[in-house]
């Protein structure tokens, strides 16, 4: 069911990490959906709401009057909204804004000189749109990981889309049209795909443009927002999701297996891959897969995901060695399964999130714990973070010098204006003092 890779005697350590090409890792050519999802923004951009809807029906099998939700369908999808459901929701929405709002910056004033400052002030994005995932799942969790740092962050107008569903009369699900609601957020929009992310970036009748799209997607919202990077502001480039598990010999096999399960279960192509020093630990997640997957709800699905090139079990040397594995892998989600677990998780450098012992999973992450789950996927880890509320936020240097701050700097910054021969540049500051500006040549 998952393959195994065998590293052990690569002297990982004293090369630093192995190529990553060795390791599992799922394929996505953002570059080759470009030529597919170029005409349908170009489309967008000039048709507006009449192109959303024309590519809405083609792909979705919907067909749409209006691509905004109905205040009203908000309202009917919360009241109807399963309390359990709705007490979840509230109980992820509170640990969230816990977290996220101990993250919002404060203005910085550094006295440079005498009379001189650099201010660092954090502005939020003027206005987002915040893209929800539909299809084989639904995701009110993602309502809750894009809105609650965006809220917190300050922003001022806030969208959200999703795609639209037959079964549930040509809107997005039911529970994320409520958790919207729950979070006060009235602009909700009835798109999915390349169109959707268009539409933010260009605007239609209907929706205004916004200067920041966040929210995982499929490929083509990837290379919808690889093609409109520039005109929007993106998180990133979201591919499958992954799962990296670093455990040894203490970690118990039912664990890790029902763990790798849990994020295969989202997509054929999600990753699942275990690294450990232990045979018997291997041997024994292998056995446990088994048994777990046959009892599984999305068995073909899951049977699928860890089938795949892009899941494996990797075996190593030691733990410094898988340590330097998953730091090379630099995974979406981590799982440290060791004896002193803080203490390796302390010293991983890749990772979108961390998830220390036996009883922190992958799934509390998702839902409750607090942190974010939108993270860099596809070793995007190594560069990149996940959503914050950092994230929509945008920081702006403030100079003030007085005329004797300058003054005192002056003759440096003429000297630095003509090395780099921007005359002009030096001219600018010898202006204010009266200084005779050299005769052109």
């Amino acid at each position: 069911m998952i393959s195994r890779i065998d590293l052990r005697g690569s002297a990982l350590t004293e090369r630093g990490g192995p190529d990553r090409d060795l390791l599992p890792r799922a394929e996505l050519d953002v570059e080759a959906a470009l030529s597919m999802v170029r005409p349908i923004c170009e489309d967008v951009q000039h048709r507006g709401s009449e192109a959303v809807i024309a590519y809405t029906e083609r792909f979705d099998g919907v067909t749409l009057d209006r691509v905004r939700v109905p205040a009203e369908a908000l309202e009917k999808a919360l009241a109807e909204l399963d309390q359990g459901v709705r007490a979840a929701l509230e109980e992820s929405i509170r640990r969230a804004r816990t977290v996220h709002r101990d993250q919002r910056r404060t203005d910085s004033t550094v006295h440079v000189v005498p009379g001189g400052t650099v201010t660092e002030r954090w502005v939020p994005v003027d206005r987002v749109g915040l893209y929800v995932p539909g299809g084989r799942a639904v995701y009110p969790s993602s309502v809750v990981m894009n809105v609650v740092p965006a809220q917190e962050a300050g922003v001022g107008s806030l969208a959200v889309t999703s795609p639209p569903q037959k079964e549930f009369g040509d809107l997005p699900h039911p529970t994320i049209l409520a958790a919207c609601a729950l979070l006060g957020v009235d602009e909700v929009y009835a798109a999915g795909g390349a169109q959707a992310v268009a539409m933010f970036a260009y605007g239609t009748d209907e929706c205004a443009p916004v200067q920041l799209v966040t929210g995982p997607g499929n490929i083509y919202v990837a290379a919808a927002k690889r093609f409109l990077k520039g005109r929007i502001g993106i998180d990133s480039e979201a591919g499958p999701t992954e799962i990296a598990v670093l455990a040894d010999d203490t970690a118990e096999a039912v664990h890790v297996a029902a763990d790798l399960i849990s994020q295969a279960e989202h997509d054929p192509v999600a990753a699942a891959v275990l690294v450990t020093p232990s045979e018997a630990l291997a041997a024994g997640v292998e056995a446990e897969l088994a048994t777990q997957v046959a009892a599984t709800k999305h068995k073909e699905r899951i049977t699928e995901a860890l089938g795949g090139r892009q899941s494996g079990i990797v075996l190593v040397d030691s733990l410094e060695d898988g340590l330097a594995v998953v730091d090379s892998y630099a995974a979406e989600h981590l799982e440290i399964q060791t004896a002193d677990a803080a203490h390796w998780a302390a010293r991983v450098r890749n990772a979108g999130a961390i998830f220390i012992g036996p009883y922190a999973p992958v799934s509390l992450g998702d839902y409750c714990a607090g942190s974010n789950h939108v993270l860099p996927t596809g070793g995007c880890a190594c560069h990149s973070s996940g959503l914050s509320v950092q994230s929509f936020l945008r920081g702006i240097h403030v100079v003030d010098y007085t005329r004797d701050a300058l003054a005192d700097v002056a003759h440096h910054v003429v000297t630095l204006a003509e090395a780099e021969d921007l005359p002009a540049h030096g001219a600018a500051v010898k202006a204010r003092f009266g200084w005779k500006a050299p005769e052109s040549k």
